[in-house]
């Protein structure tokens, strides 16, 4: 989910002050608390309900132990840092805790997560999730060291009011980025006071300007970030350089939010809980997830979202095959490699993750199930009006490298964005800079020209 905010000192010794205070393991064997680190916003609140309900579950089942949840409040890179920081010492870090699916492999080579294998094949549910969701908790060697929440889509969503008002035909599905820039210029010419497209791009909205931006294009020119016959990163790529140019051109025609608006990490606020209620937006890349802030009891609470809005695949660049492009996640949960109650921790991770609660997470949070009970649950299936319609994408979506190097990439990826929403760089420029920067993370010998 995209929930951003710029990191600062203090959220690192919230940190330190957060999770030191938790309780200490005793030496004797005695202790029967786990520990679970998870995060916790104003607009994301569906995973600390989850494990309310699981503790309580959890502790009348086993008496005499002790849940003690750690809930941290901090938006998605803020939360990395601080989960971060906890698990580099044994005496914080937690038995279980809530990972970024493109974050498993680097903690694992970490050394912070704990194997899965022999406990997951004693876990009868093991069996019920999708096996390409199962990937997501993989490491290099082959094992499993997290089990899957849930995972994502992402689509172009957007406001039939201000499409009508365009003139254009609804339902709307572009066949190419032509398309895209075509109707958005409709949308300028006509309404002047509505953002007619916006797409993330630069490092105030973080991984949210790759996964609800870039990637959408930049792998629908056939292109792609990292090789996997070669297990090389991949630079000078053509496709690499379109991506740029379209955001150059939605950017230098105005047809976006102002540069300076864009690297705001909170833009994705008035995304949600202005312009598209108001109709001041008439469309956005964004995940699966968010009708979860429009439903009863979301942050933005929206009744009309389901007959305003509307959404569409993104297309390929010009339409080739598969026609449309998709991004996924998702999230994870992790035992701790240091956790003094290994089977106690598992106990309550599939407790966690048991068919009742698996399926009011993902309803509450508007995931795509991993679960194929969960799937085939007619609450799921018309918990809201786009269930279906995201879901499909699934067929066509790409997932991040989950490789230890990735966010270093990702990072370098934002950067060009921004040198090219802001103008300092052309899209050659920055496509060039980006190149170097990738050469100096991995060694040009990790690199793949194409």
């Amino acid at each position: 989910m995209f929930r951003r905010a710029s990191k600062t000192l203090s959220v690192v010794a919230a940190a330190v002050m957060v999770l030191a205070a938790c309780t200490p393991a005793d030496p004797s064997g005695g202790n029967r608390t786990i520990k679970v680190a998870y995060q916790k916003t104003d607009s994301f609140t569906a995973l600390d309900t989850m494990f309310q309900n699981a503790k309580k579950e959890f502790e009348a089942a086993n008496q005499g132990v002790t849940i003690e949840l750690q809930p941290i409040q901090a938006n998605d890179d803020d939360y990395g840092t601080k989960l971060a920081l906890a698990l580099r010492s044994p005496s914080t870090a937690p038995d279980v805790f809530y990972e970024d699916t493109f974050k498993v492999r680097s903690d694992v080579d970490a050394g912070y997560l704990l194997n899965l294998d022999s406990r997951l094949s004693g876990w009868g549910d093991w069996n019920k999730f999708d096996a390409g969701a199962k990937e997501a908790g993989k490491a290099d060697d082959g094992g499993t060291y997290a089990v899957p929440l849930g995972t994502d889509t992402r689509a172009i969503w957007y406001n039939k009011k201000v499409f009508e008002a365009a003139g254009i035909g609804l339902p709307w599905r572009p066949s190419s980025w032509q398309d895209i820039l075509d109707t958005a210029r409709k949308i300028k010419a006509s309404q002047p006071d509505v953002i007619p497209f916006n797409m993330y791009a630069g490092k105030g909205t973080g991984e949210g300007s790759v996964m609800q931006g870039f990637y959408e294009l930049l792998y629908g020119t056939g292109a792609a970030l990292y090789d996997q016959d070669s297990k090389k990163w991949v630079v000078g790529s053509a496709g690499f350089k379109d991506s740029l140019t379209f955001l150059d051109t939605l950017y230098g025609e105005k047809l976006a939010v102002p540069p300076a608006e864009a690297l705001d990490p909170n833009i994705w606020k008035k995304v949600f809980g202005e312009w598209f209620p108001k109709a001041k937006l008439g469309a956005t890349v964004e995940g699966s997830y968010a009708p979860s802030f429009w439903q009863d009891g979301g942050s933005y609470a929206w009744p009309g979202y389901g007959q305003d809005m509307a959404v569409a695949p993104f297309p390929t660049q010009t339409g080739a095959a598969p026609g449309a492009v998709s991004m996924s996640g998702g999230w994870t949960l992790a035992l701790g490699a240091e956790t003094k109650q290994p089977d106690l921790a598992f106990n309550f991770l599939t407790t966690a993750l048991n068919a009742k609660n698996s399926l009011a997470y993902t309803v509450d949070s508007s995931q795509i199930a991993v679960r194929t009970d969960v799937a085939s649950d007619p609450g799921y299936q018309s918990a809201n009006p786009f269930v279906k319609d995201v879901s499909s994408l699934v067929a066509v979506t790409k997932y991040r490298p989950a490789t230890s190097d990735y966010p270093r990439i990702s990072a370098a990826v934002q950067e060009a964005t921004e040198a090219v929403i802001t103008g300092s760089r052309t899209p050659e420029q920055a496509a060039a800079d980006y190149d170097t920067a990738v050469a100096g993370i991995v060694g040009g010998d990790k690199t793949i020209r194409k």
